[in-house]
């Protein structure tokens, strides 16, 4: 039998939507090694943040911000005038976001520990990054509360994993075996900005690593 705290992960699944107490406990158990996990889509991290067109002064939101990987980068685009709001569930996760903050003097950037459709968010942001969120995107009640905190033509953008063609059989096991670490649910990743695309203006999308991974670029109504 497996010691405690060492049992499996839930499986994620392909019928049911994102389960919020499975993605808690995948996030928890890899808080540790998070940052070396995503070292091979840093360069997707940096392209989304240039695609945020961010300007000093600005407000910017991190949805499912994780250990604090795009803090550095968001708080130099919006300057030390400029304010960075990052929401995180899992307290393992946040607890790491909060040394990179305390690098980085604490100034402007504010941290929250809460699911983001649950997060206390007080006015309108410039702009919002969803970085390798997939829950996060498939799930309507926290896209609806962000909106609801975005300016009108507010510049967001949202990457992950999704399924590539299905001739490219190596790119999918590889997007497989990094889903089964980091989503509650396989549901929507054919087109995993679906949501997303019913509620903002003229999302473009492009797709990366033969197919394996998309970055969408859109603005809020």
């Amino acid at each position: 039998m497996p010691r405690h705290g060492t049992a499996p992960l839930p499986r994620p699944s392909s019928r049911k939507g994102p389960d919020r107490q499975s993605a808690l406990l995948q996030y928890q158990r890899r808080a540790r090694t998070y940052d070396l996990e995503l070292l091979l889509f840093e360069p997707i991290r940096r392209l989304a943040i240039e695609r945020l067109a961010l300007k000093p002064g600005q407000t910017v939101l991190d949805l499912g911000c994780g250990t604090g990987l795009s803090l550095e980068a968001l708080h130099q685009g919006v300057g030390p005038s400029g304010r960075v709001i990052g929401v995180e569930q899992c307290p393992e996760m946040l607890a790491r976001a909060q040394e990179r903050a305390q690098a980085l003097h604490g100034r402007g950037i504010r941290l929250v520990c809460a699911p983001v459709e649950d997060a206390r968010l007080v006015g309108h942001a410039d702009a919002a990054l969803f970085h390798f969120t997939h829950d996060i995107l498939r799930r309507p009640e926290a896209l609806d509360h962000v909106l609801r905190h975005l300016r009108p033509g507010a510049r967001i953008v949202a990457t992950g994993l999704q399924w590539g063609p299905a001739w490219a059989v190596p790119v999918n096991a590889f997007v497989w075996g990094a889903a089964m670490r980091s989503v509650s649910s396989l549901q929507g990743l054919d087109r995993p900005w679906s949501l997303l695309a019913e509620r903002v203006a003229a999302l473009d999308v492009q797709s990366l690593l033969l197919g394996g991974v998309f970055v969408v670029v859109g603005s809020a109504r």
